[in-house]
């Protein structure tokens, strides 16, 4: 089937290149190729106007930026060649599926090992209940847990509870299993107990977004069904990641986003905040100037930094998607650099290698121009004091998950051109010679 599949590959590219020439000529293909590229051009740089300046010129850029996919669709059609266009996409995007048909990885590496679990006999749970909307009261969590034997503690009250505080606590006094009903960053203070206690961890999906029990596999419409670990369940050893001391379980991070945030008006209107404050960040007019050291790769002056517990997808760089694994043994870095138009123009470019760094590595180190800087860790806002250091524990955590859960499909995997020609000659079969006298 793969072998199929990868040859499929290579026939729809070479009709997705050959029907423009077939229907149109060379000479209009040529023509096709260049409007296109034009086209995106101007678009890309068109957007990094609108976003780093103001006024006037912010106005024309987003006009232009309208304008020209327009006028490129106009030109195909007049030339009659809008079909010969389309059926080329086409062809390639089928050929994009073949692709990832054939390269896409066995379930059993992509799967993270599942281990036997004991239920545990004093279960600690945290629970916000102003987390996700209220979600611990609406799926009525706090009986549910106690109708387990769990001691539940509710972050409520005129004080604010100190949760690190409250799990070591609770594992004092005899606790074998800790878990958290609430937001990323709750998750990953009570994640770093559990980890140098040893005990085991569970996660509620009652916060927000949940991107943590996303990646575990858990249900995230039904919070509920994450308490079925304390019966019925199995454990994931995980990572996690370490940020000045500081554990988080999905990411840090570092300059335009992490400057955002920080400002009081951010959380009153996100969209006039972005557009008012992004020209001077983008400009390194206000914010620091930041140095990432990721592995032996020094990238200078980088807008973003991204930092993750093991690595997003390879078309996920803003890390809003999902991690195939948390049990890699490695962080996940991205660090984008666009100061300029183009810059800009040159992501557009195979590679992006000056302007677009991605790696794996064990360590990234950023630093500044400034004692502190603002960073965004599992969703929180910290100012942390530079050089700021982002390491991974192998294997640090024990999470208990239940044995039945949706999970995670498996990861969109990259094209890479040398596996589809090997998978599409089919395996190499030597012959032996007889031996014999």
């Amino acid at each position: 089937m793969r072998r199929w599949s990868a040859r499929a590959t290579f026939v729809l590219v070479g009709c997705a290149v050959l029907v423009p020439v077939l229907f149109a000529g060379l000479l209009a293909t040529a023509g096709l190729v260049m409007v296109g590229i034009g086209g995106a051009v101007v678009t890309v740089a068109a957007l990094y106007w609108f976003l780093s300046r103001r006024g006037f010129l912010r106005a024309a850029a987003a006009v232009v930026a309208v304008a020209a996919p327009i006028v490129v669709f106009i030109l195909f059609v007049r030339a009659q060649l809008l079909w010969v266009v389309l059926l080329s996409c086409g062809l390639a995007a089928l050929a994009l599926v073949c692709a990832r048909i054939t390269l896409r990885e066995d379930d059993r590496d992509t799967r993270m090992p599942e281990y036997p679990a004991s239920r545990p006999s004093r279960p600690f749970l945290i629970m916000n209940p102003h987390s996700g909307g209220g979600k611990v009261a609406r799926f009525d969590l706090r009986r549910r847990a106690e109708e387990l034997g769990a001691e539940v503690l509710l972050l409520e009250g005129p004080e604010p509870i100190d949760v690190v505080a409250a799990a070591r606590d609770a594992v004092a006094r005899g606790a074998d299993l800790l878990g958290v009903a609430g937001g990323d960053g709750t998750q990953a203070l009570v994640a770093g107990v559990a980890a140098e206690s040893g005990v085991p961890f569970l996660v509620i999906s009652a916060g927000t977004r949940n991107h943590f029990a996303m990646d575990l596999g858990l249900d995230r419409d039904d919070p509920g069904a994450s308490l079925d670990a304390l019966t019925d369940g199995v454990e994931l050893r995980v990572d996690l990641g370490v940020i000045n001391g500081r554990p988080f379980v999905n990411n840090a991070s570092f300059g335009v986003y992490a400057e955002l945030v920080r400002s009081p008006a951010y959380r009153d209107d996100k969209t006039a905040t972005t557009l008012q404050t992004l020209p001077d960040l983008l400009a390194g007019q206000t914010g620091s100037r930041l140095v990432a050291h990721i592995g032996d790769t020094v990238v200078d002056g980088p807008q973003a930094v991204l930092v993750s517990n093991n690595p997003y997808g390879s078309g996920d760089l803003a890390g809003l998607s999902r991690r195939a694994r948390i049990d890699r043994g490695v962080l996940g870095a991205v660090a984008l650099s666009v100061a300029s138009t183009r810059q800009a123009i040159d992501l557009l470019r195979v590679g992006r290698f000056r302007q677009l760094v991605q790696q794996t590595t064990r360590e990234v180190v950023v630093d500044a121009d400034t004692h502190t800087i603002p960073v965004g860790v599992d969703g929180e806002s910290l100012l942390l004091t530079t050089p700021v250091r982002c390491t991974i524990t192998p294997g640090a955590l024990r999470v208990r998950v239940p044995r039945t859960r949706p999970g995670t499909p498996a990861p969109t995997p990259a094209v890479d051109w040398i596996r589809l020609r090997e998978r599409a000659r089919g395996p190499r079969h030597s012959a032996e010679s007889p031996s014999g006298t």
